[in-house]
């Protein structure tokens, strides 16, 4: 067993912990969210290799934009949903839709985030490997998206139908 198989069961079974109330329920986009997250670091252990090897080359300077890029989108979609959004309890369970800043264009900025995060990730050391994780977690995350809006319809109702009409689910004007 490699150190970076040992790394990814450990991780792997934090996870698993932090995710155990989603995973009990396979109806939730919790097992969705979790996959994308465990795809995610697979992406992340493929290449950590090579994280800081040729800093200049196209490929990494694509890379730092797009992981550098992903901060400020987290930190925007975090901070609405706590100060606009006025969840109770957890972050998931916001009692006003949040229409504004990153929101008034795309339905899921925090999966936007991660999603650019894992392609800074990718450009790290692209490969078949790297690329097919990249594919996985772009899927699972989708998936993830798709099922918090079955939610949201039903917690927000027609106000919830009609913001998705007029917003894009990750990269404003064309998804």
């Amino acid at each position: 067993m490699t150190i970076k198989t040992l790394i990814f069961a450990l991780i792997s079974i934090g996870f698993v912990r932090l995710s155990w109330q989603s995973l009990r329920n396979r109806f939730t986009y919790g097992v969705y969210r979790f996959l994308a997250f465990e795809t995610l670091f697979g992406l992340f252990l493929v290449n950590v290799d090579r994280w800081f090897a040729d800093p200049f080359s196209p490929s990494q300077l694509l890379s730092w934009f797009l992981l550098i890029g992903s901060l400020p989108l987290a930190i925007h979609g975090f901070w609405m949903l706590r100060t606009i959004g006025r969840p109770q309890g957890s972050i998931e369970d916001t009692t006003e839709l949040v229409v504004k800043g990153a929101y008034r264009y795309i339905r899921h900025p925090l999966y936007a985030s991660l999603l650019l995060f894992a392609g800074g990730v990718f450009f790290k050391a692209a490969s078949l490997t790297a690329g097919l994780l990249l594919a996985l977690m772009c899927v699972f995350m989708t998936a993830t998206a798709r099922f918090e809006e079955r939610r949201n319809l039903i917690r927000f109702g027609g106000a919830y139908e009609d913001y998705r009409k007029r917003t894009k689910m990750f990269i404003p004007y064309i998804f």
